[in-house]
């Protein structure tokens, strides 16, 4: 990973110089800057300062709107770099107050995530098999690198919230990071617009790839798949339920073997329908006329005339997963058990599950309209029928729980 950083920011640095008057292009009455790997910044940052850099900027409010918010208010280190509360959407906006419409992923173990792709081929095993919906950022991968990825939120109109990027630049530019952004890309960087926006998302960017902060791989799993360590009795039994493909089946999407002499990150990056129920706590469900179909819209648009696509949301690494406080892309599931409940309650035990309509009837799948329905996965511990046991007891769920917990990072000696 290092070896690719530094390949990248050689790149930047020899780039050919671009004339200012081209710098920034009108495009639907908004300047947009030119190819971020085109730019010819004045000072070649290595590696390791431009990862500096994006860490000063990461904690930086001046980079939103409010001045209330930075990458970290919701994406904090402290907690997997996801959200430090309970809440199943963050705040934000032009007025820091702005709720969400999905929970706020955790940001590590997403080096190796593939641009989207419709169709997707793993060179693993059959790569004849057609995979579907994979890859991308985001909960609907529609951001198509780790660029793309950070630079999404400072123009989100219920994140950072900035009418353009200019209007992040000035901020910057007064802002305590300015002088790290000049001793690192150059004294002046803030000269040009667009060459201090691109050094900004670059910055970004390299900090979030950092593997000591972002892929450590320091949980008690990788020290049991390193033999420095022996999983419990009850992380074992949780361990074969979670592999097992007539219990909890687990690993068919959050792969939990090493391929290729790599650790498992413990998500297939596929995209998949799995009908949560509709969280009340997020105020944009107030309105019954508003859906989240994932990948076909509303935040997502280039994929709307496909309906097979609609529900569709990014199977997450279950790294840190003990450590958030709520569950799946709408922050539906309060605790790790009731996550894990879900998914054996679901089609045994909905009435548990889905709320009632007028007539006491169960209203399963609230969350999408009928059409998208058969957009849901059925596969084990999916399936059966109402009355049916599910495939996971009590102590089967707690046992899996126990070994989810074994997949946090622990802290470095």
């Amino acid at each position: 990973m290092r070896r690719l950083l530094i390949a990248l920011v050689s790149v930047l640095s020899a780039a050919a110089p671009v004339a200012h008057a081209a710098e920034w292009r009108v495009v639907a009455n908004e300047a947009k800057p030119a190819p971020f790997y085109a730019t010819p910044f004045e000072r070649r940052a290595s590696a390791q300062e431009l990862t500096e850099l994006g860490r000063t900027l990461f904690f930086d409010r001046a980079l939103s709107a409010s001045g209330r918010l930075a990458c970290a208010s919701c994406h904090d280190p402290s907690h997997a770099y996801g959200p430090p509360n309970a809440l199943a959407v963050q705040l934000g906006g032009p007025d820091g107050r702005q709720p969400g419409v999905r929970a706020a992923p955790s940001l590590m173990y997403r080096q190796t995530t593939p641009p989207f792709a419709e169709h997707f081929f793993d060179n693993d095993g059959n790569d004849s098999v057609d995979q579907g919906p994979t890859g991308g950022f985001a909960w609907d991968g529609r951001a198509s690198s780790a660029h793309d990825q950070a630079e999404a939120p400072l123009l989100s109109p219920f994140e950072m919230a900035n009418t353009d990027r200019r209007a992040v630049i000035t901020r910057l530019a007064q802002s305590p990071s300015a002088n790290a952004m000049r001793a690192a890309l150059g004294p002046h960087v803030f000269d040009s617009p667009m060459l201090a926006w691109n050094g900004l998302v670059l910055a970004l960017e390299v900090f979030q790839q950092n593997p000591a902060d972002f892929s450590p791989y320091r949980s008690k799993y990788d020290a049991f798949l390193r033999g420095q360590t022996k999983l419990s009795p009850a992380e074992t039994r949780g361990l074969a339920l979670f592999n097992d493909p007539t219990k909890g089946n687990c690993a068919a999407c959050h792969i939990s073997v090493v391929k290729r002499g790599a650790f498992p990150l413990f998500t297939d990056m596929g995209l998949i329908a799995l009908g949560v129920p509709r969280n009340p706590a997020i105020p944009a469900n107030r309105d019954p006329h508003f859906i989240d179909l994932g990948l076909c819209g509303p935040l997502r648009t280039d994929l709307r005339d496909h309906p097979e696509y609609c529900g569709l949301f990014k199977t997450p690494s279950l790294r840190n997963v003990a450590t958030r406080s709520v569950f799946f892309h709408n922050g539906a599931m309060k605790t790790l058990e009731d996550a894990v409940r879900f998914y054996v309650q679901r089609d045994t035990q909905p009435a548990r599950v889905y709320p009632h309509d007028a007539r006491g009837h169960v209203r399963k799948y609230d969350d999408l309209p009928a059409a998208s329905h058969g957009n849901v996965n059925t596969e084990p511990p999916f399936g059966g029928k109402p009355g049916d046991k599910p495939v996971l007891s009590a102590a089967e769920i707690a046992d899996v729980v126990t070994f989810l917990k074994t997949l946090t990072d622990l802290p470095a000696r």
